[in-house]
């Protein structure tokens, strides 16, 4: 959902199915339960999104899904540092943190640089680089609260904030993710599903160019299972999309009203 005040968050995937609530995991992961927050297998957390919000920074943007919170500062461009090598083109710099308080582990707070990478990944091919030559533009990242599929909230968050920061784009870039428990596949796991994975697959892309700046996949999968966890996502990503822009629209109504 977009910035709208007052209005419940949308969700983005199928309706949930009817299922048997019972314990959320099982030795035996073929039997039919409901996920723990009541979701069906393919459905996602309720998503909200709001730019501005961030008064210091160029662009920003602020992600809910589920428990997770994400706010993203975008500062630039601004020129490089001279130590750097002339370039034609523009240069990207990512970096992904959390706050201490994020997960209930104490004093978990810290850069994560496996995620700052990844985040560079997904975002650099839908930059036009070539609009801010000799120029850097810093994406901050920063987790209020983990609740799980933390990363893909991150970068749907931050393709926001470089869109509010007028960085020129081919298109937004949406995140969506799966994990395998046994046979089953469920999308947008939270903290404690994503524990208790076999496997897990990321897809990040650009819904109207139809095009994957990035798919992550660890784990064991059967092509069959594969096949459809791609799909899953790329669907996921595409109505994503719809509830971004949605959000950008209405906030450039407003700075005109």
């Amino acid at each position: 959902m977009a910035s709208k005040g007052g209005a419940a968050p949308s969700t983005y995937t199928h309706a949930p199915t009817n299922k048997t609530r019972r314990p959320p995991f099982f030795p035996d992961s073929d039997v039919d339960w409901l996920r723990s927050d009541g979701r069906g297998f393919h459905q996602c957390r309720p998503a909200f999104f709001r730019t501005g919000a961030v008064n210091s920074a160029a662009g920003s943007a602020y992600a809910e899904s589920g428990k997770t919170k994400v706010i993203v500062s975008v500062f630039g461009p601004k020129e490089s540092k001279k130590a750097m090598m002339y370039s034609d083109t523009g240069r990207l710099n990512c970096n992904v943190s959390y706050t201490t308080f994020a997960t209930t582990v104490r004093g978990h707070g810290s850069e994560n640089k496996e995620f700052s990478t990844m985040l560079h990944k997904a975002l650099e091919g839908a930059i036009v680089l070539e609009s801010f030559p000799k120029t850097t533009v810093d994406v901050f990242a920063l987790v209020l609260e983990s609740g799980g599929s933390d990363l893909p909230v991150v970068i749907s968050c931050a393709s926001l904030a470089l869109a509010d920061a007028g960085i020129t784009m081919y298109d937004l870039v949406a995140g969506a993710s799966v994990s395998c428990l046994g046979r089953n596949l469920i999308i947008d796991p939270i903290s404690e599903e994503e524990s208790f994975q076999d496997g897990s697959l990321m897809i990040t892309c650009m819904p109207c160019h139809y095009e994957v700046t990035q798919l992550t996949i660890t784990g064991k999968w059967s092509t069959a299972n594969l096949n459809e966890a791609m799909q899953l996502c790329l669907d996921a990503c595409s109505k994503l999309a719809k509830i971004m822009r949605s959000c950008l629209k209405e906030a450039a109504s407003a700075s005109k009203d």
